[in-house]
């Protein structure tokens, strides 16, 4: 069993976010969600109500300054729909020197990530509850991000909704505007088919390169979900890849 929902899955797993096609009238996105139903636990709603202004940033129509927000400089990786956040969490604890923002709007994943910041006082860990097309778009500026990741996008496997997935050439465009020239957009999948997809739209957006021949080895700062173990013990595939923006 895939670990990415169906559009008739009540709850996002960790490492997967939906992406429904919404068309923006300026923008003509793909918009990073699609409203589910999801459950909610009494301990998310309470980091909801209690942490959210401690840890998440308000959407707004302006760049972020990423200083201001972390409280000091380094490079920043965002993070599109981290799940339940138990991979975003290992990441920002394996590598303090980075800052990570992360975007997700579900209820039960924002108010899942919050309990993980405060347990492990991830001081280089902030979230953003907004759609993740319009947050890029908004409020990241050109050329400052050090590298995207986006894991177990929702694939919409059924052919008639392929044009609902989030990697899509003008997201694509969008976010290698954002990369400043070095930085790195990874990508995992366990959707065979949503794999060669994406390794077309990343490859045919002129300001990004592939680190390798094809699909990349998995990154060892990328930890193995439970969800993905156990699809690797099943027998499933899964396949990263990792482009960077040309220049230095």
């Amino acid at each position: 069993m895939n670990s990415t929902p169906s559009s008739s899955d009540p709850t996002p797993p960790e490492g997967a976010h939906g992406d429904a096609a919404q068309a923006h009238p300026d923008f003509g996105h793909i918009r990073s969600f699609v409203h589910r139903r999801s459950h909610i636990t009494a301990g998310q709603q309470e980091a909801l109500d209690l942490l959210m202004p401690k840890w998440a940033v308000p959407y707004r129509n302006a760049p972020l300054k990423f200083e201001q927000v972390f409280g000091r400089q380094a490079p920043t990786v965002l993070e599109i729909g981290f799940g339940m956040g138990e991979t975003t969490e290992k990441i920002a604890l394996a590598r303090p020197d980075d800052n990570f923002l992360g975007v997700e709007v579900f209820n039960s994943g924002v108010g899942s990530m919050l309990k993980r910041i405060e347990a492990s006082q991830l001081q280089n860990l902030r979230i953003i509850q907004h759609d993740a097309v319009e947050v890029v778009r908004d409020m990241i500026a050109p050329d400052s991000l050090a590298g995207v990741h986006i894991y177990f996008p929702d694939p919409w496997p059924k052919k008639r909704h392929h044009k609902r997935r989030l990697v899509q050439p003008p997201f694509v465009q969008l976010l290698a505007s954002r990369l400043r020239p070095g930085g790195y957009i990874h990508c995992a999948t366990d959707w065979e088919h949503y794999a060669h997809q994406m390794l077309e739209v990343l490859g045919g957006e002129p300001l990004l390169e592939n680190t390798s021949e094809g699909f990349a080895p998995r990154p060892d700062f990328r930890p193995l979900t439970k969800f993905e173990n156990r699809g690797l013990r099943l027998g499933h595939g899964v396949w990263d890849l990792i482009f960077r923006r040309e220049g230095q």
